[in-house]
């Protein structure tokens, strides 16, 4: 008895923290489209789509490799500079006060990005929202437009790279690969084939990063949107909560879910590779795994 008692009160607790204020639907939209302080960003995966298939009236067009990485690096997904996003968002008409819708036609894996950039440069992110269900629920009821919007130039300011949100190559090796600090958790939220090697995509290597456990952040999602609190707790049921988690994918967008759904779930450490396998997968001289085990072969010893 007191053990059932146990398990409800950690399932209590865990639904207590769970938190997707950043959730909202396309009613809510409808209501507020008209408000000055309103801006809605649209991250289409075929850009061009904004053009032909259509948007919702007022959406700015974000494209989703130029506007989100830095075009001058290698791979061009690791975060842009502050300067450079910063100048984004003033294009895109965002001042400091505004209230930023983000939608999709992915799951919002590309609206997380946005929304994780943001939050990587201190915007306040009371004032930031994501359309569940993106372009589908949007258009289910209501109308799109071709017209590309027009907006005066924004005034936000960002800051500095916050620290605790993001990792580097060498943190990732040290701390996993090396030291296999067991108070952090690698975390792989890529196709579970790509993990394993069976399918290498996006770089040369194979495999995953040596000590990188597997979840598939889209496996958070049915029909573009979110699964219930329940399904994305056992989805991550195996990541304890007190532990700092290490997130990456291949191209910066899978890795973002992942951190908005453990963030939404009450994970309080939760940080991206800057680069992802993008990065990893290209170097020739780092090591990656093919096996469904996160260490095997010489790094199972």
């Amino acid at each position: 008895m007191r053990i059932l008692i146990s398990f409800i009160l950690v399932l209590i607790s865990q639904f207590a923290l769970a938190n997707r204020d950043f959730l909202i639907d396309s009613d809510w939209l409808s209501e507020r489209i008209e408000d000055k302080n309103i801006r809605v960003l649209e991250v289409r995966y075929h850009p061009h789509r904004y053009f032909t298939i259509g948007h919702i009236p007022g959406a700015v067009q974000v494209q989703r490799f130029k506007d989100l990485g830095d075009n001058n690096a290698n791979p061009i997904m690791r975060f842009p500079s502050k300067k450079a996003f910063e100048d984004t968002l003033r294009r895109w008409g965002i001042n400091n006060d505004s209230t930023i819708v983000i939608y999709d036609d992915s799951g919002t894996a590309l609206a997380s990005r946005v929304y994780f950039l943001l939050e990587l440069y201190g915007f306040n992110m009371n004032q930031v929202k994501i359309l569940n269900g993106g372009s589908r629920a949007w258009n289910s009821f209501e109308d799109m437009t071709t017209e590309t919007t027009r907006v005066s130039r924004g005034n936000v300011v960002l800051q500095e790279k916050n620290p605790n949100l993001f990792i580097e190559w060498q943190d990732v090796y040290g701390d996993v690969v090396s030291e296999r600090d067991k108070n952090i958790v690698l975390l792989d939220a890529r196709p579970h084939k790509m993990y394993t090697g069976e399918v290498i995509k996006h770089s040369i290597l194979a495999g995953h990063i040596p000590g990188a456990i597997n979840i598939v952040s889209m496996k958070g999602i049915s029909a573009q949107e979110w699964i219930d609190e329940k399904g994305l707790i056992d989805l991550y049921a195996q990541i304890p909560k007190d532990k700092t988690i290490y997130v990456y994918c291949h191209d910066g967008f899978r890795m973002s879910l992942a951190y908005l759904q453990l963030k939404s779930l009450g994970y309080k450490h939760v940080k991206l590779y800057n680069g992802g396998w993008s990065h990893w997968g290209n170097r020739l001289t780092l090591p990656t795994v093919e096996d469904e085990a996160p260490y095997a072969g010489d790094y199972e010893l």
